[in-house]
Parts: C-alpha cells; structure tokens; sequence
C-alpha cells in the first residue's frame, strides 16, 4: 500500500480489490474531463479477466481505458492540496481511489498519465482529473517502467 501525504491530506493507492466495499460503478466528475465535455456522468467497468482494468465511458458518450494505480503502480504517490481534496469531498486516504489514464500504443506498449490521475472519492462517486503541478510525474510513464 502507498499513501502520499498531501497539504494535509493524504491520497491512498491503495487496490481497489483491497478495499471493504466493490469498487464504484457510477462516477460523477465535478467538471467534464478533457476532451470529454460536455460529459460529467461516467460508469466505471471492469474488464474481465484484468484486474484492475476498467473501462470508462460517459453513457451513450467516448470511452477510455484506466487503470487502478494501487494494482499497477504501487509505487505511485501523487499529492494533492486541500483545495484539490475538498473539491471532491476528500477527507481520508482509505476513501481514495486513484485511476491513471492507460493509452495503448500501436506498438505492443502502454503509457499511462501520471501527471493527471483521476481520483475519486469511493463514498460518493465524486471525482475529477487533477493535473499534479510541480510534482515529478511524467505525461507518458511506460507501464513496468
């Protein structure tokens, strides 16, 4: 398990598998993803026979494929400030999960954003694309890198 300390608040990539309760299916973003307005609404599902593999689409909209970071990326540990976790109603690690974008290349490999993950507050669904200013994380991590 890895917990970063933020501003005060702490950001848990933790698996989600590892959690008490199933992992969230319906998503709310507090404002459209990029490249995805006008879409706030998103179901989160996961990919059979993959864990910690999940698809995200907005209903009737695009679809993108994430990636739990406590199942791929245990070393992972971005930090987010207290405006950024009270945004989504964030007040504990163990209520955060943490999803990287996965971008699959024509060449057999895959990049993930590490720069920008999308936290979601597991008590409510609530959750937005934070882009992690000032932190060493890479636009295009190779995955196993």
């Amino acid at each position: 398990m890895s917990t970063a300390q933020a501003i005060g608040r702490p950001v848990n990539t933790r698996p989600a598998g590892a959690r008490p309760n199933a992992p969230i299916a319906e998503l709310r973003f507090i404002t459209p993803p990029p490249g995805f307005a006008p879409h706030t609404d998103f179901l989160l599902t996961p990919v059979a026979g993959a864990v910690g593999l999940f698809t995200l689409q907005a209903p009737g909209g695009p679809r993108i494929f994430v990636l739990d970071a406590g199942v791929y990326l245990p070393a992972y540990s971005p930090e987010l400030s207290d405006e950024q976790a009270d945004e989504i109603g964030l007040t504990s690690a163990d209520d955060a999960l943490v999803l990287v974008v996965a971008n699959p290349g024509t060449d057999g490999t895959t990049t993930t954003n590490l720069m920008a993950p999308i936290v979601v507050n597991s008590l409510d669904g609530r959750c937005a694309q934070f882009i992690l200013d000032n932190q060493k994380w890479p636009l295009r991590a190779s995955l196993g890198s």
